[in-house]
């Protein structure tokens, strides 16, 4: 395998392809109708990807964590599709809690509006396909940096290895700067309720008087 085979597989297990706010209808959907669309966006990438979906127990449960705002009837608005598409995304490396103070922080934008969103969704997946191939270039570095050849068994672990911890890394660093921006609540523990004292019956000898 040469270095052009190399990069070519790279570039082909990173061809995600995610949909962009314009390519969302101005019009409100159905769940079957956001399936439908997030589906055929899916089949356009890698072989990886096209078997990963969104499912409407997904979004049922988007809607119950209060990811996604309370829907009007049977139909989803743009903004709503724009924030399950965002937790979709980032589900598969952060937890859901997560997501939430990530959009909650955005949510809480002085003058904040649903279109807002997606400007940033949008300048969001920019950024990830930027990485993408800025990833494969990344490949290529390690690889010639630490003088390793992929033909080589023991090489090949250290390659791959490489490419996990430095993935591993990129995750607790976001982690971490979401910790720091945007503080999970701590809950305070239940103070126990003062027990209430049981009445003493009177006796009959206190009934009676001296």
């Amino acid at each position: 395998m040469n270095k052009e085979e190399l990069y070519r597989i790279a570039q082909e297990a990173v061809r995600e392809e995610e949909l962009l706010s314009c390519e969302i209808p101005n019009i409100d959907l159905y769940v079957d109708q956001i399936l439908n669309l997030v589906s055929e966006k899916n089949s356009q990438g890698a072989a990886r990807y096209q078997g990963r979906q969104l499912t409407k127990t997904m979004i049922n449960n988007y809607s119950k964590d209060g990811l996604i705002t309370p829907v009007k009837g049977k139909k989803y608005n743009k903004e709503q599709i724009i924030q399950m598409l965002s937790i979709y995304s980032l589900k598969n490396t952060l937890s859901i809690g997560e997501i939430k103070r990530l959009l909650d922080g955005e949510y809480a934008i002085e003058g904040y509006e649903g279109t807002d969103l997606a400007r940033t969704y949008d300048r969001y997946i920019d950024l990830k396909r930027q990485n993408q191939e800025y990833s494969c270039e990344i490949l290529s570095s390690l690889m010639d940096k630490n003088e390793l050849d992929i033909e080589n068994d023991r090489d090949f672990l250290v390659i791959v290895g490489g490419l996990l911890s430095l993935g591993n890394s990129l995750k607790n660093i976001a982690q971490e700067l979401i910790d720091v921006k945007y503080p999970q609540a701590v809950e305070e523990p239940e103070k126990e309720k003062p027990k209430k004292e049981k009445k003493k019956k009177k006796s009959d000898a206190e009934d009676t008087e001296e």
